[in-house]
């Protein structure tokens, strides 16, 4: 979608607006948002980071998405002006400073928001003059998948302020952010004033942890339970997130379902294998391949060449960035994929 489609999508007569929910807990299907709720979360996030009239905002993000759509959103209902340059890995590279006719450099535009996934956060930190660029822009929130430890190191010490959001296409972009950086910085995540936040307790949870419900009566029409495993503050506000109750990669800013690559791939690969996940300094999680192959050099390398064929029918942001080898792939007493064993195996290079 273009910027132009978005604006003629907002402007028509409909009240709604049809989005596309990432999959984080099923399947992605298509929801109708409602322009008043969107302009409601927009609302919630300037005010929340105090942004004005006039300040820029920078959209770097495809409009496919409530992320990128909200970007816009929150241009239109803060009278924002709205800097966009083509989604890649790296934003900020278009507009650096370019020498002018004349052999001066002009100055880069001053930037006030930005909204990026980790991946286009750790490519823009990479390059110095990105990075410089990038400490100039006052409020940055990332989302679309975990901030690695690297990642966080990174960012430790920018001058800027930068948050972590938290949220859904269900509650139309974050309810929530928490500080990354500076001396604010917290793992606990800070809801907006008008969002409640409580905990499902299920019955394979214990202690404090449970499952994650939202009450944001301005974005959604009733309570929304999560598959998100938290914690709640003593405070009875905050939480902090410990996990995710179903089987989803989070790489770069794209969530992958385990099950649906498992599926793809059940009748290509003639050896036994499974999908599982890895952390990544650039993209948060990468999606591995298990392979139950043993150490025999040679099986490993036709096991490989099946791979590279197989791969070839998974759409490309599906397809395992990682192979690792194993005797047998672990399995739980009652026979079902040991989800969190293959992934400390994967973790510690197989075998």
């Amino acid at each position: 979608m273009t910027l132009e489609q978005f604006y003629a999508e907002w402007n028509n007569a409909s009240p709604h607006i049809l989005v596309h929910t990432s999959g984080s807990t099923g399947k992605p299907k298509p929801i109708k948002a409602e322009k008043m709720r969107m302009l409601a979360s927009a609302r919630q996030t300037c005010d929340f980071l105090s942004l004005h009239p006039g300040d820029t905002a920078l959209l770097c993000m495809p409009l496919d998405y409530i992320a990128g759509k909200m970007v816009v959103v929150r241009s239109i209902e803060r009278g924002l002006r709205l800097l966009s340059v083509p989604p890649s890995n790296h934003p900020l590279r278009d507009i650096l400073p370019h020498p002018s006719a004349d052999g001066e450099a002009c100055s880069p535009p001053s930037i006030t928001f930005a909204a990026m996934v980790p991946s286009q956060v750790f490519c823009s930190l990479s390059d110095p003059e990105e990075k410089a660029l990038f400490s100039q822009i006052r409020h940055v929130i990332i989302g679309g998948g975990a901030i690695s430890p690297e990642l966080s190191s990174m960012l430790r010490d920018m001058p800027n302020n930068i948050w972590s959001t938290y949220g859904m296409t269900e509650t139309l972009s974050h309810i929530a952010l928490r500080r990354v950086n500076g001396r604010e910085a917290s793992e606990w995540y800070e809801p907006f004033p008008s969002v409640r936040v409580s905990l499902c307790h299920d019955a394979m949870l214990s202690g404090r942890k449970g499952l994650l419900v939202i009450d944001a009566p301005a974005i959604c029409d009733s309570p929304l339970l999560t598959n998100d495993i938290c914690e709640l503050h003593s405070d009875g506000h905050r939480f902090r997130v410990l996990g995710r109750k179903d089987n989803v990669i989070c790489s770069g800013g794209i969530k992958l379902q385990i099950e649906e690559i498992e599926k793809a791939l059940s009748r290509k690969l003639p050896f036994p294998f499974c999908i599982t996940k890895r952390h990544d300094a650039k993209f948060g999680e990468i999606a591995v391949l298990l392979a139950a192959i043993g150490d025999d050099v040679e099986a490993q390398e036709k096991a490989k060449a099946s791979c590279a064929s197989a791969f070839l029918s998974l759409p490309r942001y599906s397809v395992p960035k990682d192979i690792v080898f194993c005797c047998a792939i672990p399995l739980t007493a009652t026979g079902k994929i040991d989800r969190a064993a293959c992934a400390e195996l994967c973790s510690h290079g197989g075998l």
